[in-house]
């Protein structure tokens, strides 16, 4: 699904945790926390610098945001161990797999400025928006509250709980965005006159006669009364990378019934195998395929992906690349197809692109009642320029494709909850503005697919972040809901971007248990 999926994530990217520490359940204040600048290489038109954090409280911090601005003429070029967003020349940086920081613990993160007019250094640095010197910005205001939960839903209002703040509180405010829905003088509230099948963002912060916390991390929530729909939770299995795993054990664990089954490539002009060289049957994945239906599952094969020798470039024509679909589809009398146009030789081809388009017609045609995907890239806030151009063509064309999925990841993104949903509802609106569906019917044909624990660009999606993402999902009745992949749904604590786990801590399976739930 990703630039790396094959040939980077197969082999294990070494990524030292730089402290073990011990999470508690509320962040603490920055006071005892610094951030240190470091600059590094400087070429003239530029140079290289870390940040430093350090932890010298007595409390393990569970995340960390560092804010600074930068000199007129000088921007961020690249930055890593983090992620960021810049509004005019102030900086916001926030952590992706190093969140976790103990006591006498620390954590880095790195980047490039570019420059002109010569060097300034970073001015107005906060941590968790406090000084990066070790001392509160707002000396005697609380401590930041503890992450919020939602304990509570219906069609017109949603409930939240979080953790006291330390300090002297008078109460609480519960904010989306910059708009205060709540004051409360407890750790609980009840935000109402709310439209059903609605998602809203909240955070929390502490106030006194001094002043007001940090406010707390986000929490997501949905408002009920959505259509229920009727996809399909289909993680992908690859049995040529990443220890790939016993299907019963996993089907036994999770529940899951059908799984993505990748990839189908060119074996040598418009021939199809999978992975390019294992045959359609009386090979591995067809025994596989046996043993997942004796089960009570199926599969949808995945056509493409990111890298090897794909048939949409291969195949001449429409009618050939059609039959090479075909042959797939007679081998395993299947009942859906996914092609995976990410790469820019199918994806930024236009000729390609529809060739891909003509000959899902071509199947539809062939085989009543086949669902037929297409899986693309994505940006936070829907298609981009070539995916539009995909989903205009396949009406232009009466391609009559029935899901397209978008991939949200490697954004960058500190909430891949919130962007994931942002990035469905991009798609959702350009469905409804070039078919002149609905929001129901839009939804239907929109898929998520996306990458559990950590990404390419080592972005976090917990388990927590997958069900809300999952319960959405679900609550507007999307068509598909996949992740890469079952062979990484294995936990492994600060194992980095790797092939067989997660990369975080986490019960094994219990992502594709989340997706069974779809």
């Amino acid at each position: 699904m990703s630039k790396i999926r094959i040939y980077l994530l197969a082999a294990i990217v070494a990524v030292a945790m730089l402290t073990a520490s011990r999470p508690v359940p509320a962040e603490v204040t920055a006071a005892g926390v610094t951030a240190t600048f470091a600059k590094g290489q400087d070429w003239g038109t530029g140079y290289g610098a870390t940040y430093t954090i350090s932890n010298k409280s007595t409390a393990a911090i569970t995340s960390w945001t560092v804010e600074f601005d930068l000199p007129s003429g000088h921007r961020i070029s690249s930055l890593w161990d983090g992620s960021y967003t810049a509004s005019g020349q102030h900086v916001t940086v926030k952590n992706t797999w190093n969140g976790n920081v103990g006591p006498g613990g620390t954590a880095a993160f790195g980047f490039n400025v570019a420059y002109s007019g010569g060097f300034s250094a970073p001015t107005n640095c906060k941590i968790n928006g406090d000084s990066c010197d070790g001392g509160p910005s707002n000396p005697g205001a609380p401590g930041t509250p503890g992450a919020p939960s939602v304990t509570g839903t219906s069609a017109s209002s949603i409930s939240l709980s979080w953790g006291a703040s330390s300090g002297t509180v008078t109460g609480y405010r519960v904010y989306e965005g910059t708009t205060v829905r709540a004051t409360v003088t407890g750790t609980s509230a009840t935000i109402s006159g709310l439209g059903a099948c609605e998602s809203h963002t909240y955070v929390v912060a502490a106030y006194n006669n001094v002043g007001e916390s940090t406010k707390s991390s986000e929490v997501f929530a949905n408002t009920t009364g959505c259509p229920t729909g009727g996809g399909r939770g289909a993680p992908y299995l690859y049995l040529g990378w990443g220890e790939p795993p016993n299907v019963n054990t996993v089907m036994n664990a999770s529940g899951v019934k059908w799984f993505t089954m990748a990839f189908v490539l060119s074996s040598g002009g418009c021939n199809a195998a999978w992975d390019g060289q294992r045959p359609l049957q009386g090979g591995v994945d067809a025994n596989v395929i046996a043993q997942i239906r004796a089960a009570g599952g199926d599969i949808v094969p995945s056509f493409g992906g990111w890298s090897g020798n794909k048939l949409g470039p291969n195949c001449s024509t429409p009618q050939a690349l059609a039959g090479a679909y075909q042959s797939v589809i007679t081998a395993y009398q299947l009942k859906a197809i996914d092609i995976d146009i990410e790469n820019t030789d199918e994806f930024e081809n236009t000729t390609v692109q529809d060739r891909i388009l003509n000959a899902l017609k071509i199947v539809k045609q062939n085989n009543p009642g086949i669902q037929t995907i297409v899986t693309i890239p994505t940006t936070t806030s829907g298609p981009s320029y070539y995916g539009n151009r995909l989903i205009d063509q396949a009406k232009a064309l009466a391609a009559n494709i029935d899901i397209f999925t978008i991939m949200p990841f490697d954004f960058g993104s500190a909430n891949i909850a919130s962007d994931t949903i942002k990035a469905a509802d991009g798609l959702r609106d350009k469905l409804k503005s070039t078919f002149g569906w609905s929001d129901s019917v839009a939804y239907a044909h929109v898929g998520i697919s996306g990458m559990n624990g950590l990404s390419d660009q080592r972005e976090l999606t917990t388990v927590q972040a997958w069900t809300q993402i999952r319960d959405w999902a679900k609550a507007r009745g999307l068509g598909r809901l996949a992740f890469w992949s079952v062979n990484r749904d294995r936990g492994c604590d600060g194992g980095g971007v790797v092939s067989h786990c997660s990369g975080i801590a986490q019960p094994d399976w219990e992502f594709t248990k989340i997706t069974a739930g779809f």
